[in-house]
């Protein structure tokens, strides 16, 4: 194999923004932000606003996360329709 040419593979902190739920796993993802673990030791930090503790398909149960007013905006477009009776 050619050296210099992979990722670096390290332990990386995973949080929930939604649930505040964290984890430690291993990743190649890059990010600047940083935190201290449980163990007094300091990772690199990835905010999710979904993971598998609050997606629907794991919990059962519908929410709608909303971080952009996207809803707000659809809801103003389109939910506010009457239905036509035939």
């Amino acid at each position: 194999m050619r050296p210099d040419i992979h990722p670096e593979y390290r332990q990386v902190v995973f949080e929930d923004s939604t649930g505040g739920q964290r984890w430690l796993t291993r990743s190649t993802i890059k990010t600047d932000r940083t935190t201290t673990w449980d163990d007094g030791q300091e990772y690199p930090h990835i905010l999710l606003d979904i993971s598998m503790y609050t997606h629907p398909f794991y919990t059962g149960q519908m929410k709608i996360i909303d971080s952009a007013g996207r809803v707000e905006r659809f809801n103003k477009r389109y939910g506010e329709r009457s239905k036509k009776k035939s």
